[in-house]
C-alpha cells in the first residue's frame, strides 16, 4: 500500500498537509503516516531528567496525533499510523522514507508568513531532485473546500 508520509508538528500549517495526506489517501485507497521528530537539543540534561522530559515529549506527541487520527478515521476513514523519531528534522525525514519502502509521496505544508513557506520546505525541496519520493508541498492557507477539490 502507498502511504502518505507527513510530518507532524506545531506549525499551523501542518494542519493543511494533514487534510490533504488523508483525503488523497482516502480516495486513492493508500495510507497515512504520520511522523514526528524529536530534537536532540530538548535532552542535554542529566540521564534522569532527560528520561523524564523524552516521555513528556512523547506523551505530547501521541496527545497531538490522536486528534489527527480521530478526524482521519471519522471523516475520510483512514487510519493513519504513528512514528516518532528522535534526532535532526531533515536527517530523520529522510531516514524515515529510506526505511520504509511503502512511502510515496512525501507531504509538507508551506507556511504563509513574509520569511517564506519555512525551513522544513525549504531545506527539503533544494534537496527535491535527489529524493526517493515526491514532495506535495500543500499551502498552509488553502481552504478546507479547495483542498477537498484539488483531492
Amino acid at each position: 500500500m502507498r502511504k502518505f508520509l507527513v510530518v507532524l508538528d506545531d506549525s499551523r500549517e501542518c494542519l493543511n498537509a494533514m487534510r490533504f495526506a488523508a483525503m488523497r489517501a482516502a480516495k486513492t485507497g493508500g495510507g497515512v503516516q504520520i511522523l514526528s521528530i524529536i530534537p536532540p537539543d530538548e535532552f542535554q540534561h542529566w540521564i534522569g531528567v532527560g528520561d523524564i522530559m523524552r516521555e513528556e515529549a512523547r506523551e505530547r506527541i501521541e496527545a497531538h496525533f490522536e486528534v489527527f487520527a480521530k478526524w482521519m478515521r471519522d471523516r475520510q476513514d483512514v487510519h493513519p499510523e504513528l512514528v516518532i523519531r528522535e534526532g535532526e528534522m531533515v536527517a530523520e525525514i529522510l531516514a524515515q522514507v529510506k526505511d520504509d519502502p511503502e512511502i510515496g509521496v512525501l507531504v509538507l505544508g508551506a507556511g504563509t508568513e513574509k520569511g517564506g513557506p519555512g525551513p522544513l520546505v525549504n531545506q527539503l525541496s533544494k534537496n527535491a531532485g535527489t529524493l526517493p519520493v515526491p514532495i506535495t508541498i500543500v499551502p498552509g492557507d488553502l481552504s478546507k473546500e479547495r483542498l477537498e477539490a484539488v483531492t
